[in-house]
């Protein structure tokens, strides 16, 4: 039995390598085709990830149907219906700090800000991308006909990094209803996202471990972080006559939409009609990249020189969270250009030694200790993927800002070798040509152009596709069991670049073609979330996992017939609990690596706090949003 097993493991990694499974696996008697049988009745599940919003960011002042529950700004007392502080604003208080030595994951707090500095415009667009609605219906097929004026509107009208005109000089020390002041379908600017800012934003300290909050995470630095540092020094002095616009962020973490006044209406309209989660959250403190590494590897991956080895990264790349001497926080070596690798099995980089003492005072023992292997340094920022579409490498270098291909394992090989089909339909995708200008396809987005098994494999390549393939897959009734989508840049929800109703205009042109096709219908499910929270505050709950996260509630909402009623689901998940769900549904008794996440348990929950598990860390598989006994 197990010569067996091992023949057909050994066959199958031979389909792989040659780069010709259907006819290898045929040739063998191992067919290509899908499961004859799901666990549940789900026969197809679609993913798809907008950007850089907590779940209080959108849904902050969402009131669900009657005889719900949810943890947001207004259940908690922290805002008002009309978006203004409320009876509870203080436990949103924001604190200043100060760290001036060495990385601290929980600087020294000194005191609240008294009033919030101004909203900056940063890089938020500032014109309108298109001249007319002509232009924008021939270069974007991602948005009903109805919304695509909306590619038009709501653009800031100022310069860049300039303070914006179009709000107060300050605001209270609590969170902002932004549409107050602007309309809700308008650009501003994004706030810090990155792993070593995002863990200060969220000041975990063992001082504040308590029974409801075993990670002792506060939430209470994100302007102090956003002011201090921002996105980054790149490895640059700080610039002279520092203040609190330096950064071009303000306190703009704090924002927040007001649903119960109209905004988001159609993620509140599916809200209310399928099933919300309201303790999902991001995988990597940090970004768009490592979140979605997280979706395909259930963990980080690691600079590899050329023979799948563990190496060093140019210098360059390397992070270092340490204060520049003379400054309260300002990194010296941190950004897209300047710094996105660390190697955190070795307490002597820079700092690790503070984050391992935290996790240490932790009263359970973290994951693997997120799968820091030694001489391993993660990526924890964006860098491009290694390869280019059409499966040739990217360059690397010093100034390439480039991942080495890895020979990690991914779900798609997972998938692939227990014959369930999968795609990853990227807006922009155009035959492996990667579309560079406006609406650009999102390169560091698609975890399987980091893949060496997948990239120069033509027919594992082959399951990377576009958009149009998506909206024919679903006409012709040939979607695969699993599919990861994903818009472009300006329709993705991310903020600066893109807008929420943009990515809303997205997410219900899918919905309708599946909900207007019968047959799909009654066995699809759609899942709606969002890669990171983008550095907006959110006072829920965190797990702390392992080194890398978790991260800040995101939302995460499922549509499909065993999903319908407005059910507010509890239960602690990150974007590996995906990866659980895929696994569990198609019976797939494996797991895609020894240090992938979806080794984790399943949380049990305690009735008298549901959002903490009693066995941490713990994520679960999604099942619990679906009532499979009750289809609609």
């Amino acid at each position: 039995m197990t010569i067996r097993r091992f023949t057909a493991s050994m066959l199958l990694s031979s389909c792989l390598a040659l780069g010709t499974v259907p006819a290898c696996l045929a040739a063998t008697g191992h067919t290509r085709q899908p499961p004859e049988r799901t666990l549940t009745p789900i026969k197809h599940v679609i993913l798809i990830i907008g950007e850089n919003h907590t779940f209080d960011n959108l849904f902050g002042t969402y009131v669900p149907p009657k005889g719900q529950t949810v943890w947001n700004l207004l259940s908690m007392g922290i805002v008002t219906a009309n978006g203004t502080p409320g009876p509870n604003a203080a436990l949103a208080r924001q604190w200043q700090a100060t760290d001036t030595s060495v990385y601290s994951p929980h600087p020294a707090r000194t005191r609240p800000f008294a009033m919030l500095p101004a909203l900056n415009t940063g890089a938020a667009v500032a014109k309108p991308r298109f001249a007319t609605l002509e232009q924008a219906l021939q270069r974007e097929h991602g948005l009903p006909r109805s919304d695509m004026h909306l590619l038009l509107t709501g653009t800031t009208g100022q310069s860049a990094n300039v303070p914006d005109a179009r709000f107060p000089g300050q605001f209270a020390n609590a969170p902002i209803d932004v549409t107050r002041y602007v309309p809700y379908d308008s650009y501003w600017v994004s706030p810090v996202h990155r792993l070593f800012q995002m863990r200060q934003e969220l000041d975990c300290s063992p001082r504040a471990m308590t029974a409801a909050n075993p990670s002792g995470c506060r939430a209470d630095l994100f302007p102090w972080v956003e002011i201090t540092v921002g996105a980054g020094s790149n490895g640059m002095p700080r610039p002279a006559n520092y203040d609190d616009q330096t950064t071009h962020e303000g306190p703009v973490a704090m924002t927040f939409y007001n649903m119960a006044r109209g905004d988001v209406p159609y993620l509140a309209k599916l809200a209310r009609e399928y099933a919300l989660a309201d303790n999902y959250h991001q995988a990597a403190l940090g970004g768009t990249g490592a979140n979605h590494i997280m979706f395909g590897y259930g963990t980080l991956i690691y600079y590899e020189d050329s023979h799948g080895r563990a190496a060093r990264p140019p210098a360059n790349q390397i992070d270092n969270p340490n204060p520049e001497p003379g400054t309260n926080n300002w990194y010296q070596q941190d950004g897209y250009n300047g710094g996105s690798y660390t190697k955190c099995a070795d307490p002597s980089q820079p700092g690790v030694a503070p984050v391992d003492q935290y996790l240490a005072a932790l009263p359970y023992t973290v994951f693997n200790h997120g799968d820091c292997r030694p001489n391993a340094y993660y990526l924890v920022n964006n860098y491009e993927p290694g390869y280019h579409g059409n499966g040739t490498a990217a360059p690397l270098g010093p100034t390439q800002f480039t991942v080495p291909p890895t020979r990690e394992d991914n779900l798609g090989l997972l998938l692939t070798r227990h014959h369930v089909t999968w795609k990853y339909y990227g807006e922009g995708w155009q035959g492996g040509r990667l579309r560079k200008h406006l609406g650009r396809y999102c390169h560091i987005c698609d975890p399987f152009l980091y893949s060496q098994q997948i990239m120069t494999n033509p027919a594992l390549r082959a399951n990377n596709a576009g958009l149009r393939n998506l909206y024919a897959d679903i006409r012709h009734g040939s979607l695969p069991d699993v599919s990861i989508v994903k818009p472009d840049e300006l329709l993705d929800g991310h903020p600066a670049s893109s807008k929420v109703d943009l990515l809303e205009g997205f997410v219900r042109k899918i919905i309708d073609m599946v909900h207007s096709r019968p047959a799909l219908w009654k066995n699809t499910a759609i899942m709606i979330t969002m890669d990171e929270g983008g550095g907006f505050y959110d006072e829920g709950y965190v797990q702390s996992i392992d080194f890398f996260g978790d991260g800040t509630r995101v939302p995460l909402i499922v549509v499909s017939r065993y999903s319908r009623g407005g059910r507010v689901v509890h239960t602690y998940y990150d974007h590996v609990s995906f990866d659980k769900f895929v696994e569990a549904n198609w019976e797939i008794h494996q797991r895609i690596s020894a240090y992938s996440r979806d080794n984790l348990p399943n949380p049990i929950a305690s009735p008298a706090n549901p959002y903490v598990p009693l066995n941490q860390p713990a994520i679960g598989d999604l099942m619990n949003m679906f009532d499979f006994k009750h289809p609609r």
